[in-house]
């Protein structure tokens, strides 16, 4: 489902903007920088995906152009 179908107030930016970032999880976090998802993953799928692939931020902040 697209982040577009969530309840405004479940939406990471809108939470973003209302709770501040020490309410979202690392994936919603993502999900604001990344800002769109692709046909059938949202941004925050997509952010999950990424942050399982490189064992979290630090591991996908670290990871090097070779990882692609």
């Amino acid at each position: 489902m697209a982040i577009s179908d969530w309840p405004a107030a479940e939406r990471p930016r809108e939470r973003l903007l209302a709770l501040g970032a020490g309410a979202l999880s690392d994936a919603e976090l993502l999900a604001v920088f990344l800002r769109t998802g692709v046909r059938g993953k949202s941004a925050v799928d997509m952010a999950r995906e990424l942050l399982a692939r490189f064992g979290g931020l630090g591991g996908l902040l670290g990871a090097g152009r070779a990882a692609q």
